[in-house]
């Protein structure tokens, strides 16, 4: 079985470095001429997957956009999986659950296990529990060649009092979470499948990232303000493995599937040339 960091380097390889999200939330389907409803959702979210799932390298679905029209909307996130899947693209569900004991290992059941309706390539995970609480993530991703984005430095402006603070050994709690991916993804080769998340718009931190040996998703992108300039100064010599996402400054370009391929296109583009 091949692990998740060899397929996703195969695919940023022959479709480049792309994460596009798929966020309909409300502003956007109306943006569309959608209604909010489960019909407008579906029409989005299935939109998305015909213009982009046989080009770019990763889809993201937000699932808290899809789980607010309850049981229906959960429905369409697992056909839009089933779907991205089907056409080719990796798709990481952004979900950013985090928990301890048999309820951890649920979630990673629910997501990770290939027998769910809702199984993905990867999905996002929250370590403040403690990094070794994600462990049941770590061991089902292991076993079925999945994927796991650890959150690690976000770029919402509540996110340094937490991840800066610095702890007894003189590391900050965002430095103690990248030091232990780092050891999960010790000897991977050609990349491990426990990645982080670190935000496209925190600019330099001064946080080590040299020893993850994972991929280093960069949301932020495009209407949040991030350039693909601005990756080299944040990531440093660990800018081969980031995986920069886009969610509105391509999914505005919607409906038009040729316009959506055409925004997809320009911002595979640009992070080609300033990634390198």
């Amino acid at each position: 079985m091949e692990s998740f960091g060899t397929r996703l380097r195969r695919a940023v390889t022959q479709r480049g470095p792309l994460c596009v999200g798929i966020d309909p939330h409300a502003a956007l389907l109306d943006r569309w001429g959608l209604p909010d409803d489960v019909a407008g959702l579906e029409r989005f979210a299935h939109t998305v997957v015909d213009a982009l799932a046989d080009r770019v390298a990763v889809l993201k679905p937000q699932s808290a956009f899809f789980e607010r029209f309850g049981s229906r909307g959960v429905a369409v996130l697992e056909s839009t999986i089933r779907q991205s899947r089907a056409a080719g693209a990796l798709v990481l569900l952004d979900v950013k659950r985090g928990d301890i004991g048999s309820t951890m290992a649920a979630y990673a059941d629910a997501y990770l296990n290939p027998a769910s309706p809702l199984s993905a390539d990867a999905i996002t995970v929250s370590p403040y529990l403690g990094v070794g609480s994600l462990q049941p993530a770590f061991d089902l991703a292991a076993t079925h060649g999945a994927g796991v984005f650890v959150l690690a430095l976000t770029s919402n402006p509540e996110g340094p009092g937490v991840q800066h603070a610095v702890a007894a050994d003189g590391r900050t709690v965002a430095q103690t979470i990248i030091d232990e991916i780092s050891q999960v993804n010790a000897g991977a080769d050609p990349l491990g499948s426990v990645g982080l998340v670190v935000g496209a718009t925190i600019g330099e931190t001064g946080h080590d990232l040299s020893k993850v040996n994972g991929p280093l998703l960069a949301p932020g992108l495009g209407a949040q303000g991030a350039t693909p300039a601005d990756l080299r100064a944040v990531f440093g010599a660990s800018v081969r493995n980031v995986l920069p996402s886009y969610s509105r400054e391509v999914l505005g370009a919607g409906p038009s599937v040729a316009d959506l391929r055409a925004a997809a296109a320009r911002a595979t583009a640009e992070c080609r040339a300033a990634l390198g």
